[in-house]
């Protein structure tokens, strides 16, 4: 389990501040981490704010809603450079489903921290191709922890830390849950892109 770091032991310590990116799969608890961190800074009295992308209205348009229900109040926002302003003073920031934000949340995540802010950010580090998801890899680069969590693939059980979409549509940002997605391991995956490229070129030999 991720133990909130202690950077420092001067008495300007408290105020040095840090990112920490959670990253995976659909299904892997990201969310569900970011929510228990937070949560854990309220208890401990420390001022709080949490952001999300203002597209992402799955669960609810406002809180931020993990996949077992859990909630936690925060504020949409449509580009990252809004966050600055509206976390002005906060001890802690937490950004969720920031692979939906563009490039400039890095810059936003770095400022933050050099504020003396802790910033927690979730977000799915692969697309539903296999590949790296907008600022999720230049904001691993740049925290100084990342925990990677892990789905169980419901093809075979293993570890998964990979989104297979399972309808056709194409577009790289398509919000949904186990009606569009389901966590897969390496293999799995592979298995069912190279299926989806077969029935392509089978409906394609049709016409």
């Amino acid at each position: 389990m991720f133990i909130e770091p202690r950077v420092g032991t001067g008495r300007d310590s408290a105020r040095r501040g840090w990112i920490e990116v959670v990253c995976g799969s659909m299904f892997s608890g990201k969310t569900e981490e970011l929510i228990r961190r937070l949560n854990r800074a309220k208890i401990a009295r420390q001022r709080v704010e949490i952001f999300k992308p203002a597209l992402d209205t799955r669960y609810h348009a406002e809180d931020v809603v993990s996949h077992n229900q859990n909630s936690i109040r925060s504020t949409p926002v449509p580009v990252a450079q809004e966050m600055l302003l509206l976390a002005a003073g906060c001890d802690v920031v937490g950004v969720d489903e920031a692979q939906f934000f563009d490039e400039s949340l890095v810059d936003v995540c770095v400022q933050l921290a050099n504020r003396g802010t802790r910033v927690i950010v979730a977000g799915l580090d692969m697309d539903y191709m296999g590949q790296p998801f907008g600022p999720m890899p230049a904001l691993m680069a740049v925290a100084e922890f990342v925990t990677k969590v892990h789905a169980i693939c419901v093809c075979c059980g293993e570890l998964a830390s990979y989104s297979f979409r399972v309808t056709a549509a194409e577009s790289k940002i398509l919000l949904g849950e186990t009606d569009a997605y389901e966590a897969r391991c390496r293999y799995c995956f592979q298995e069912g892109m190279r299926e989806k490229a077969a029935e392509t070129t089978s409906q394609a030999e049709l016409k």
